[in-house]
């Protein structure tokens, strides 16, 4: 599906609607989501699975303003169920395969020590190049994308030495 048609089927106004609403209130516990017929609160884990398995409410947005949880972990939570495929986000492991490159690029994002965030950037530099020999532009893309997800990764979890070893390879490249 072209960005165009995607456009079209789904306008951007949609996604916006979404960000613009106030955080609903609790529902009420008839619904049966937030509170267990036993009177204990559920998880909200527990309250997305019971929205998509019991009510049938398949849309990430719905679910996020429902439970009021961020989409990656909704995501999260549906993929481990075995109920969503093809979504991936910032937060989305690089172990589930994504495309034809994953396999190459498993177990490589490191960046737990400034030394695991070298290593790491090496070999991705290591498929960067073989990609650059095989003028395989997508591959080298996805060595890109690699690092720019530890970049970011490593920035948001406050690690930022390590996050500025991927910054110098994107530089770089």
């Amino acid at each position: 599906m072209t960005t165009a048609q995607l456009v079209e089927e789904r306008p951007l106004s949609f996604e916006l609607e979404y960000a613009d609403e106030p955080q609903a209130a609790p529902r009420a516990v008839e619904h049966g989501v937030e509170v267990h017929e036993t009177g204990e609160q559920l998880s909200k884990k527990d309250q997305i699975l019971a929205l998509y398995e019991g009510e049938g409410v398949s849309d990430i947005a719905q679910i996020v303003r429902r439970v009021g949880a961020r989409p990656s972990y909704v995501a999260q939570v549906l993929q481990g169920a075995g109920h969503l495929t093809g979504y991936f986000d910032l937060y989305t492991t690089t172990a589930r395969e994504q495309n034809v490159y994953t396999r190459f690029f498993r177990n490589v994002l490191s960046f737990k020590t400034i030394e695991a965030a070298r290593e790491s950037v090496q070999k991705i530099d290591r498929l960067y190049s073989y990609f650059e020999r095989l003028g395989d532009r997508a591959g080298q893309h996805q060595a890109m994308v690699l690092a720019l997800t530890g970049k970011n990764r490593a920035r948001w979890s406050g690690k930022t030495e390590e996050a500025h070893i991927f910054s110098e390879w994107l530089a770089a490249h």
